[in-house]
């Protein structure tokens, strides 16, 4: 997808307002967005998450890219999400949107190659699952692949645990964590150096075949990628984990994660364009790509023909 048009894709999701529970609006664009695709398909599960599948030809769907609908905000009174007491205690502006209310923040802005916006994570994750489809729409792929929506995140991952636990999803389905993470944490990567293709967590590590088959995917694209172990949060690669699926997870780095700016202040989330590019093109190659034999298997083969080398040493 051309950038602008990107651009204007993810001006559509970041402009809809949203907080945990409260995520109607952007659940309304991305059903919106994907009615304009005729190879996706939706439906939406008792709690609300929205699982939508791109099918064309006969292949069964080999990953679920899982992207959350909501954002720390402020509900009936109460503030759900993580953001620490000092930033809150100064009060800082709100918008009220009825039920709920998000900080008076730009929904969003295009500066020096770089998104801001009151709510980069994770509608950014959102919005770029759409354009996968739509690329997938564009290319006219022979694929099968899931978009999975979900809510209330920020409280607990409580629509993924919903949606795991409802067996709706085939467990042969790899499921793939889009997050936009904060850069702060040691060793998280870093802005503007490519997309992250995140080995696990502060709480688990993901499977390692599909780590392995991500990151050969992303060289083999000439995609700038960085291989990370996040370990300042937990997102929901973790949460389907614990329900028996096989996850991975991808991001791209997070400035002002939850809103949290320098000196204790309330500021815009901001992602580089360029990562989320990237991220974007990760995505079609993970969607389009025929299936190959197991990356740890390969690298077994690899070792034991070192092995067949030294034998006469053994």
């Amino acid at each position: 997808m051309e950038t602008d048009s990107l651009l204007a894709l993810i001006r559509a999701v970041l402009a809809q307002p949203t907080a945990p529970f409260h995520e109607d609006a952007v659940r309304a664009e991305i059903l919106m967005q994907l009615a304009q695709c005729p190879h996706v398909r939706t439906v939406q599960d008792d709690f609300g998450n929205v699982i939508a599948r791109y099918e064309r030809g006969a292949a069964a769907p080999r990953y679920a890219f899982a992207a959350h609908m909501d954002h720390p905000g402020f509900v009936g009174g109460e503030f759900f999400g993580g953001v620490p007491e000092e930033y809150r205690a100064k009060k800082p502006p709100t918008r009220d949107f009825g039920a709920f209310a998000m900080w008076d923040l730009p929904a969003f802005e295009v500066k020096d190659g770089r998104i801001h916006s009151r709510a980069c994570d994770d509608l950014v994750g959102c919005a770029m699952i759409l354009a996968l489809f739509r690329d997938l729409e564009a290319m006219g792929a022979e694929a099968s692949v899931l978009g999975l929506f979900t809510r209330a995140e920020e409280v607990g991952f409580i629509g993924a645990i919903k949606l795991a636990k409802s067996g709706r999803i085939a467990s042969e389905v790899t499921i793939v964590s889009l997050e936009c993470s904060s850069e702060r944490s040691p060793g998280a990567g870093r802005m503007g150096e490519g997309v992250i293709i995140r080995v696990g967590d502060k709480t688990s590590i993901f499977d390692d075949s599909a780590t392995r088959a991500l990151t050969s995917l992303a060289a083999g694209n000439k995609i700038p990628h960085q291989r990370c172990l996040m370990n300042g949060g937990t997102c929901e690669a973790t949460a389907f984990q614990l329900y028996g699926y096989r996850t991975a997870a991808l991001c791209v780095a997070l400035g002002n994660y939850h809103n949290c700016g320098p000196k204790t202040s309330i500021a815009s989330e901001f992602v580089a364009v360029d990562d989320v590019r990237g991220l974007g093109r990760l995505l079609v190659a993970a969607s389009t790509a025929l299936a190959s034999s197991d990356p740890v298997v390969e690298l077994r083969e690899k070792l034991e023909k070192g092995i067949e080398k030294y034998a006469r040493f053994t």
